[in-house]
């Protein structure tokens, strides 16, 4: 006998397990934003500088380069929900090592197994997703599911900082093993693979289970965009603050100014999907919103009232992750979008382990608090390059406006 669906097949269950892999998104937000969250007190007592800082803040997305691909080849082999399930322990595991740690090689390696359980979940719950709403408001549901991110890195931000002042940085990073474990509950508790009725409409059977060459530079293309764009904003995230506290903010105001971003951006990331499954011309909204973040980056350093900034980047930052998520699962064909995505990602955590170190080099060699943040802004304005490569790239329409069916599985 099969064994029932906690979450539903229809239109309750769909929802009920966008809910579930919302708050798994949550915890990988909220325990990568702790190492910068509680940065000043890590540093002052490991005695490191800024370039070793943002490689500790990194470090958290450097595993993606080599798990990214195999952890997709693992949720075919093992179940999706297995292995993300796997990756949740393992987040746990390495916040606790952190958080133990008295040197910076066991916190490295704390870190470091924390962030290669988080590349199980970034890959698998995309995947999740699209098999649960392919074909029904899909950059809906991808940006309510990305949504997650900013909102664990929000948390973090308005409160780790705090929990370190009043009692230490340990018991900070302590509480992302305890956010790890909730979501993995809930995962065994909430979460089950969606039935007959409530799996995405059938795909065309790939002709092998190599990932085709255009399929590749199309997963190339899409992710060397994302990753701009999330390169842009873990740069801002983690030295913005410093910015602030040289003006004359203390650590837990300047958290609580860069969690304005966040905040606004829980609702402006579901906009932002919404109105892409509503126009044709999503492409618009993608490059519209990229700009807008490079100018609100720019703006928080040169003008006063940093508040306003931060909440003109939050309306900004939900303009583009909807449709640049949906365009790998509306491109593959379904046997191989598991692959598709593991390129995707690792293309995307190439740039984002980039980021944080990048940011700290320059700020060391220019010993300006304001580098960072330009830096960052550079990107955000750099992303529409990955999306004008990737319809470049795109198969030519078929005959009566469809695509090429080795690749496509459906025309949005």
């Amino acid at each position: 006998m099969s064994r029932p669906h906690a979450a539903g097949t229809g239109e309750e269950g769909r929802w009920v397990a966008l809910a579930v892999v919302f708050l798994a998104r949550v915890s990988m937000g909220f325990q990568f934003q702790s190492v910068a969250s509680v940065g000043p007190f890590l540093a002052r007592e490991f005695g490191l500088t800024h370039l070793q800082l943002g490689g500790l803040v990194g470090l958290y997305m450097l595993p993606g380069v080599a798990v990214a691909v195999p952890g997709g080849l693992l949720g075919r082999r093992f179940g999706d929900r297995r292995v993300v399930l796997a990756g949740l322990v393992l987040m746990a595991a390495g916040a606790v090592v952190t958080g133990l740690a008295r040197g910076v090689p066991a916190a490295t390696a704390g870190r470091a197994a924390s962030g290669a359980g988080a590349v199980l979940l970034n890959v698998l719950l995309a995947k999740m997703v699209a098999d649960w709403f392919a074909g029904k408001e899909l950059s809906t549901a991808m940006a309510v599911m990305l949504t997650a991110w900013p909102v664990g890195i929000g948390l973090a931000s308005a409160t780790l900082g705090a929990t370190a002042e009043r009692a230490s940085w340990r018991v900070a990073v302590h509480g992302t093993a305890g956010v790890a474990a909730l979501a993995a509950l809930l995962l065994l508790g909430c979460y089950r693979d969606p039935g007959p009725r409530a799996a995405a409409p059938a795909r065309p059977r790939p002709r092998g289970s190599v990932l085709p060459a255009r399929g590749l530079a199309l997963a190339l293309a899409a992710g060397g965009g994302w990753a701009l764009f999330n390169a842009a904003l873990i740069g801002f995230v983690a030295f913005a603050p410093g910015w602030l506290v040289a003006g004359g903010r203390s650590v837990g105001q300047a958290g609580v100014l860069v969690s304005v971003t966040l905040w606004v951006s829980l609702a402006s990331i579901p906009l932002g999907g919404w109105l892409a499954d509503r126009r044709r011309d999503a492409d618009r909204l993608v490059v519209a919103g990229c700009l807008l973040c490079a100018a609100a980056m720019a703006a928080l350093v040169v003008l006063p009232w940093p508040a306003v900034w931060c909440a003109l980047l939050g309306l900004a930052v939900g303009l583009p992750p909807g449709p640049l998520n949906a365009l790998l699962p509306r491109a593959l064909a379904g046997g191989h979008l598991a692959a598709g995505l593991g390129v995707y990602q690792t293309v995307n955590y190439v740039g984002m382990a980039a980021a944080a170190p990048a940011a700290g080099a320059v700020l060391d060699l220019t010993a300006s608090a304001a580098a960072p943040v330009l830096l960052a802004a550079a990107g955000a304005a750099l992303t529409p390059l990955g999306l004008a490569g990737f319809r470049r790239l795109e198969p030519p329409r078929a005959a009566g406006g469809g695509r090429a069916p080795d690749l496509l599985a459906y025309e949005p």
